[in-house]
């Protein structure tokens, strides 16, 4: 498993964030999903990789006004790594933007920030819960065989992932890994998943059902 990156998102004040993943320059579907979020109040985007260009991270930024969490996938091309991944990262120093409230991302690129191999993040539940914690810990990644290391660490409540395309949540070691299928339609029809952070609930969406 390679360096880790890690984030303390802001408060989830309607309490859902979207699960999305493997867009692969489809505007159409994604624009759906953002105008699906503007519609819901969902204020937090976390996105397991394959945007698959750079117009598509601007497109993602552009119509989309809340906290993106990204992490980069297989068909993230050479110019979007190069542009947010540098080497001086790989040596374990703290990144170019560091201002102390954010050390350990790869970059920050308008409303996203942006992690190399996975990233981690916690979230302020909106209910604490009766042990005493107010945050939830979670990770994202790209690569189903990495989301399950993570899940057997022990350290995370949730891992979610993408590059199958195919929709899935199983319980490893008393965490959620899930994957909320592709954005794009490619090989299983396009949806992506929310997470109500009030129950701990999460619903899949069918893309070609929003209205």
């Amino acid at each position: 498993m390679k360096e880790k990156m890690f984030a303390i998102g802001g408060s989830t004040s309607g309490g859902k964030i979207a699960i999305i993943s493997d867009v692969h320059n489809n505007d159409v579907n994604l624009k759906k999903v953002l105008d699906y979020c503007v519609q819901n109040k969902i204020e937090k985007i976390i996105c397991c990789g394959d945007l698959a260009s750079m117009e598509m991270l601007d497109f993602l930024n552009d119509n989309f006004a809340g906290e993106i969490f990204f992490t980069f996938g297989n068909m993230d091309n050479d110019f979007l790594r190069d542009k947010f991944c540098h080497p001086e990262l790989d040596s374990g120093s703290k990144n170019k933007l560091d201002s102390g409230s954010e050390a350990g991302m790869t970059d920050i690129y308008k409303n996203t920030k942006i992690f190399k191999d996975f990233g981690e993040a916690e979230f302020p539940k909106v209910e604490p819960s009766d042990e005493g914690s107010t945050f939830i810990k979670i990770a994202f990644v790209h690569f189903p065989e990495v989301a399950k290391k993570l899940c057997e660490s022990g350290k995370y409540k949730f891992v979610f992932y993408g590059h199958t395309h195919r929709p899935f949540e199983e319980i490893i070691n008393n965490c959620k890994i899930l994957n909320p299928g592709n954005v794009a339609g490619d090989g299983f029809l396009p949806t992506f998943a929310i997470w109500n952070t009030i129950d701990d609930k999460f619903e899949l969406i069918m893309v070609h059902d929003i209205k």
